[in-house]
């Protein structure tokens, strides 16, 4: 989707016959033949023999010309920048080498180059290009105006239309041209790649299958197949389509580094350490994907280090530095951090663009979470929960904002679907559940879940909940179980307090036949345990009814 070279160095074949002589005119077909198959590695080989047999000047330039199609642009530029500093009268050396530093990423050093350059539409193109990634809206819209309306000029409008994440856009100029001329195949792959970027993968598969038909060697196109797999099945099937074209990139050099870092995020993030740091800047999603990555091993400061000076274009990006900013604001308790990510949530939902796909609704409900407006939440993921019914992180969220709103029964059922043990395993989980659980009638699982827990801050905390829930809902023993052992743990008065009430409730509930009688040996064990002067007239007082009812009790 980025300019690509429009014509060749020199402009036709005649110019290596005549720097070769006659003797190596039997040849020419043989090259020309490279050419068409786009063999640029067999071409540079046959050049290489040619000019160790005899140097010339335009050999120099097909060799330049064939390792710009390869992909190797450093030694494009090297080969001009060695005819520049040797003052050889080269047609548009200036603006070949401009095209070279643009593809290596080097935008400063490109325009200054192209200023020596003589006017012509690619010159143009490259100035439209220079302008958007130097984020320069005036000249931006001065080349757009030059634009004319031939093929070259408008494959760069529709190029930065792709760039700029205005899909449609591109997708209408694409096929007002195939319309025009149903032969540039190429054009499928274009209008391929933007429906991918619009989620439409069958749709991308269907058209991208008019090129792949007639090139099914293409590194771009294939590598697209199997991002559409990758979409549409899983990794496996992805790399399956990849493996075709593994070889054949690195050979190539062009779009190599795309297959690498496709295969890792088809992997599931295997060699992510390896692969993605070195194409983060050159590889436009390996930023992201790093960062992504990071999260994945809960490296949450060095994820936001990578994305805090990104400044976002595309909603993919204002979402990942919205789940960043989240992560950490949590972890650190930083308000700041979470205003960030709530900002980044509200400007991806209500773009016209995204708010009625899955993820603008994500988002929307991402940023009500943070707010704490956990009825606007369900809104939002209620309107997509057919599409993520088993989407262990959708009903980790869905399910506490049931609980939020008192929903405890769907919040019980909706926690119980999850499958991802780290979810399980992890307290607010773990809490929720037994809130859940407790407010559901079922405080012995409530109690099951804390026994299962290993002694630690956050035990004590769930302990805590326990204890408060279970006798907000007349759980009074399970309550007095809480509370005796928060007082135990850490003697405060505020416990005794909470364990007292509980007891007298349970006794309170055997009086009125709601619980049974044998819960009454409990509880005096539970007052054995206790320092407290009253816990000795409690126990007295039981003992006293039970003995008035004629009851055993220990």
């Amino acid at each position: 989707m980025n300019l690509s070279r429009a014509k060749p160095a020199i402009t036709s074949g005649s110019a290596l016959k005549q720097g070769r002589g006659n003797s190596a005119s039997g040849n020419i077909p043989e090259f020309e033949e490279f050419l068409q198959k786009r063999d640029y590695a067999g071409a540079l080989t046959l050049l290489e023999f040619k000019q160790f047999q005899e140097p010339s000047v335009n050999i120099d330039l097909w060799m330049a010309y064939c390792s710009f199609h390869k992909g190797d642009y450093k030694r494009a530029l090297s080969i001009y920048q060695q005819l520049h500093s040797q003052n050889q009268e080269t047609p548009d050396i200036c603006l070949n080498l401009a095209c070279c530093y643009f593809y290596l990423g080097m935008y400063e050093e490109s325009r200054q180059i192209l200023q020596n350059a003589e006017s012509c539409p690619l010159k143009t193109r490259l100035n439209f290009h220079l302008s958007h990634k130097l984020n320069d809206e005036s000249m931006l819209m001065e080349h757009h105006q030059q634009l004319q309306d031939i093929i070259e000029d408008q494959l760069s409008l529709a190029a930065i239309h792709y760039l700029r994440a205005h899909y449609q856009e591109a997708i209408d100029i694409y096929k007002r041209l195939l319309l025009q001329n149903r032969d540039n195949l190429a054009l499928n792959v274009y209008v391929a790649l933007c429906y991918y970027k619009l989620d439409y993968y069958d749709v991308s598969q269907e058209v991208l299958g008019v090129y792949l038909n007639q090139y099914s060697d293409s590194v771009i196109a294939t590598n697209l197949k199997a991002c559409n797999h990758f979409r549409l099945y899983n990794g496996a099937a992805a790399e399956s389509e990849l493996r075709t074209i593994v070889d054949h990139s690195a050979n190539a050099g062009f779009g190599h580094d795309l297959v690498k870092h496709n295969l890792v995020v088809f992997r599931n993030g295997e060699g992510a350490m390896q692969v993605f740091p070195p194409l983060v800047d050159v590889v436009a999603e390996a930023r992201l994907n790093l960062v992504i990555h990071y999260l994945r091993q809960s490296d949450t400061k060095e994820a936001y280090d990578l994305i805090k000076d990104l400044q976002p274009a595309v909603p993919q990006e204002y979402i990942l530095k919205g789940v960043v900013n989240a992560a950490l604001g949590q972890e650190l308790n930083s308000n700041e951090h979470i205003k960030t990510a709530e900002e980044c949530f509200q400007l991806v939902g209500s773009s016209s663009s995204e708010c009625d796909t899955i993820p603008g609704r994500q988002c929307m409900a991402a940023a009500f979470f943070l707010a704490g407006q956990f009825e606007e939440v369900l809104v939002y993921l209620t309107s997509i929960k057919s599409y993520l019914h088993s989407d262990d992180t959708f009903n980790f969220n869905y399910a506490q904002a049931k609980t939020a709103c008192d929903q405890y029964k769907e919040a019980e059922e909706t926690f119980l679907l999850i499958q991802d043990s780290k979810i399980r395993e992890d307290y607010v989980y773990i809490s929720n559940l037994a809130r859940c659980y407790v407010m559901n009638n079922k405080a012995q699982s409530a109690w099951e879940l804390y026994l299962k827990m290993e002694t630690s801050p956050e035990s004590f905390n769930l302990l805590l909940l326990i204890a408060n829930d279970c006798y907000r809902m007349g759980e009074f023993w399970y309550a007095a179980k809480a509370f005796d052992m928060l007082d135990r743990l850490e003697p405060n008065p505020e416990f005794w307090e909470g364990k007292r009430g509980a007891i007298v409730g349970v006794f309170q509930g055997v009086i009125a036949q709601k619980f049974p009688v044998d819960m009454l040996g409990d509880v005096l064990q539970l007052l054995r345990n206790s320092t407290s002067s009253q816990a000795d007239h409690i126990a007295k007082v039981i003992r006293k009814w039970a003995k008035e009812k004629r009851l055993s009790v220990v």
